[in-house]
């Protein structure tokens, strides 16, 4: 698997190097850094064009300036280069650490699936915490699952907190509640 890390790698920085230079060939065309009709800049337009033109057709349609279409590229490399890095290293931590525990027998699999659980509730409370500033709550649909997962050890806190002004701490209590019982939980199963 690190060979395929490696191999991706690779990829991704060279792509993010090939829209670099796509994008500073198109932007020394469009300064007229070069000129646009000489045989350099007819030939970096020729090489450029093809890249750029659904790039730019995307950015009319959302609103955006056509010029900039050689850096949105470069920036969308980027972001898209480290998002496929991150989820292939999660990938391959989160398989290992699936192996591994299974082979370590059903105290691994408990290991393992404690932290996951804790995990998938911390999320959820997040989503919930982030989703409320922007005026989402529990009748959003895809607020729905947050509010399921949450609302059985977020409201009774909420009910024994005194009232803070506009401030809600029970999801940071929850938030510590949670912390505090995952470590209690996996001292006890890692002693047994």
């Amino acid at each position: 698997m690190p060979e395929l890390q490696v191999v991706v790698r690779y990829g991704v920085f060279s792509l993010f190097v090939l829209s670099a230079l796509v994008a500073l060939a198109s932007w020394l065309v469009r300064t007229k850094r070069l000129s646009p009709f000489g045989p350099v800049g007819r030939a970096l337009r020729g090489a450029t064009e093809p890249v750029l033109r659904p790039v730019e057709r995307r950015l009319v349609r959302l609103g955006g300036n056509p010029v900039h279409a050689g850096w949105w590229l470069v920036v969308v490399v980027a972001a898209g280069g480290v998002l496929l890095l991150s989820l292939l290293d999660w990938i391959i931590h989160t398989v290992g650490s699936v192996v591994g525990s299974v082979a370590n027998g059903p105290r691994g699999v408990v290991l393992l699936l404690i932290p996951l659980a804790y995990w998938v509730l911390v999320a959820a409370l997040m989503l919930r915490v982030i989703a409320s500033w922007f005026g989402f709550f529990r009748y959003a649909r895809w607020m729905r699952p947050a509010y399921a997962l949450t609302d059985w050890f977020v409201e009774p806190i909420r009910r024994l907190l005194p009232t803070m002004g506009t401030l809600d701490w029970s999801p940071l209590a929850a938030w510590l509640l949670l912390y505090v019982l995952e470590r209690m939980l996996l001292a006890f199963v890692a002693a047994l």
